[in-house]
Formats: structure tokens, sequence, C-alpha cells
């Protein structure tokens, strides 16, 4: 997929002011780590996540999308009647139905002839709305589209902790299927994708390519999504094998988009990679052959917030200076199931704007450096 003529014309970001430590989730788990003699650290040590950040209990996932969609508007000073598709794309959603995006819709005071829907593929939504959006825009269909997600993780973080402390048969081998869930962490991230006639200096969206390995769906799952069936928001995931055929993936999906895109591994300026945790990203760039120095991360700060991880660490390497523009920039997603959806983008003069409760200054590239080493 080719993009000749669509722009990345601005980035809006909501992020929670509550944050959670690991630290502070190992004491919530002191009835767990006394019985199993588990070490203390053991949470940050394992990930290198230090901290996550959670919405305030009741926060429902449209009303930080309605505001960080209109941060994208704002930012870049589009009408919102201009905006001919609007897509939600996390994970997390207000309903089975409506669309969550319907909300989001009519709070943003957008177009009647607007195209409004959901989609949902773990952590690759949003990237795959802003492809769909993106082939709209070729196209010629619309001349601009909103996609924008809101991962709410308190619910599951609340829910595994309980989980966990309550479950007297667990054992240290038993527990590690829930670890994932304890690495989540939450956040909203909205792209405003125009023609490049209305933003001409902003990012090129050059290429983007999907790859899928799904013989590997049952790595990692949450409970059923059905109509009626009182759900409650916990997940199993087999870590070791889920990182192990994702690095894989993500190799064999970032050659396909080296031949898509014409470009060689040393003509990436900046690698942005889904934000799971230390050692998948060390075992990600060592398989892919590219550089740790040129790859930007937020984990650290924030956990894994699923479909808005790279979104969010995209906007956040703009901010702090990571992304300069005509840097080459690789946007390598890959989500459970197992999918991947990667971009190759030039960058350019993308607005970013919205409320980063202070992140900015935790993913100061000295503090980040201390954290991913």
């Amino acid at each position: 997929m080719h993009f000749p003529d669509v722009a990345l014309a601005s980035i809006g970001v909501t992020i929670p002011q509550a944050q959670w430590t690991s630290e502070q989730i190992e004491k919530d788990l002191q009835p767990l780590y006394s019985r199993l003699k588990l070490p203390e650290g053991r949470l940050a040590m394992m990930s290198g996540i230090d901290s996550r950040r959670v919405w305030e209990p009741g926060t429902v996932p449209s009303g930080p999308s309605i505001q960080s969609g209109r941060h994208a508007l704002e930012a870049a000073s589009i009408d919102p009647a201009q905006v001919g598709a609007l897509i939600h794309a996390s994970v997390c959603r207000d309903f089975l139905e409506p669309a969550t995006a319907s909300r989001v819709h009519h709070e943003l005071g957008l177009s009647p002839q607007c195209w409004v829907y959901d989609v949902s593929n773990a952590c690759l939504g949003v990237l795959n709305g802003a492809v769909q959006i993106a082939n709209m825009i070729q196209s010629g269909m619309i001349s601009a589209g909103i996609v924008v997600g809101t991962e709410n993780s308190r619910p599951l973080m609340e829910a595994t902790i309980a989980s966990l402390n309550a479950d007297t048969q667990l054992t240290r081998k038993t527990v590690k299927p829930a670890f994932a869930s304890l690495t989540i962490g939450s956040g909203s991230c909205a792209w405003l994708l125009t023609h490049r006639d209305l933003h001409p200096e902003a990012t090129t969206l050059e290429h983007a390519i999907a790859r899928a390995h799904t013989a590997h769906h049952h790595l990692c799952r949450s409970d059923q999504d059905t109509a009626g069936a009182g759900m409650q928001p916990l997940m199993e995931t087999d870590s070791e094998t889920l990182m192990a055929e994702g690095i894989a993936t993500g190799v064999a999906a970032l050659n396909d988009l080296l031949e898509q895109s014409g470009w060689s591994r040393d003509q990436i300026d900046r690698s942005v990679c889904h934000q799971v945790g230390s050692r998948h990203r060390v075992g990600m760039l060592e398989a892919m052959q590219l550089p740790e120095s040129c790859d930007s991360v937020s984990f650290p700060a924030l956990g894994n917030t699923g479909s808005v991880a790279l979104p969010l660490t995209v906007a956040a390497a703009a901010a702090t200076g990571d992304l300069s523009a005509q840097d080459r920039t690789a946007m390598l997603g890959i989500g459970s199931g197992i999918n991947s959806v990667m971009i190759a983008a030039k960058w350019g003069e993308t607005m970013i704007a919205g409320d980063w409760s202070g992140l900015l200054d935790e993913l100061a590239p000295s503090r980040l450096a201390a954290a991913t080493t």
C-alpha cells in the first residue's frame, strides 16, 4: 500500500494523571508475594516498566477519546465538517453496541456524512484504522479522517490483583500467565490524517504492510466478548512463546516493509516498536538488526497501552525531539493474534497537542536511558 497523497496532519494526546508504580502493585500483591516468597522488585526487573497511568474510576473510553480528537482537530486547524471518517480503534470500548465511535463523533460535532465505526485488533487497532483512513483519502473518498483510541487498564489491573490474591492454589509456575496483565497501562491518542493538499509539509505515510501469523492466535486471550456474559476483565498470556513468535512475525513483516518501501535497514533513522517491555524490545531489535540508539520507547513510564502504545510513542518521540524533519521512520506494530501492521513514514511538520500530565518529563532522554539499560 502506497499513500503519496496522505499526510499525518496532527496527533492529539490525553494521558491520565494517576500513576501506579510497579512497587505499589507489588505491595497490593503482598498476600501472593508472601505465600510464594516472590522477591520484591520482580515486576519492574522483568518488564522494565517502572510505572503506568490509570484513569479515574468510572472513566469510559469515549471520554478521553473525545479530548484527544479535539486536540488533534485544533492543532491542525481542521474544520470538523471536513472530517469524512471517524474510527474508534482501541481494545476498550464503552459498550458492545453501539460503536464507541458514535458518541465520539457526536461530541466532536462531525458531519452526518462521516463514516463512523469501531475497529478492534488487539494492539494494532489504531494502526489498522490509520491505514483504512489513508486508503479512503488516497482513493478520493474523503479529504480527512480521525482514528482514535483510549485504553483503560484500571479494571483489568484491579481484577487481576484481586484474583491473584484470592487464588491460594497458584504456584510460581501457574502465576506466570497473569504476569502480562500487570504491565498494562492507560492512555489515549488520536491521529488526524488529511489529503496532502491540506497539510503539504506534514508527515507522509509512504507505505504500509500487513502480515498474519494466526496459527498463534491462542497465545494471548482475554475473557469472552459475548452479550450478557457478565465479562470479567482477566487475561491469560503465554508470554515466552508469544514473545518468540511475535519477534519472528516482526522480522518477517519488516522484510516485507523494506521490500515494499525500497528502504534498507541503514536508511531507517528512527524506529518505534510496540511497547511491551524491555526484554521484548531488546530481542526484537536484535532480530531485526536495528540499533537501540535509534529506537523510541514509552513503556518505562506508561507500560503497555495496547492499541495506543505505538501511536503515543510516536507522538512522544516528536514532542521530545527524538523525531526530526525528514527522518525515515519505521512504525513496527505487532499484536496478539499474531498479526503485524507496519508503516514507513517520512517525518514532517506534524502538530502534537494535548494533555501529557507530566509524561514528557519522564520520557526525557537521560531518564529513559537509565530506565532501559
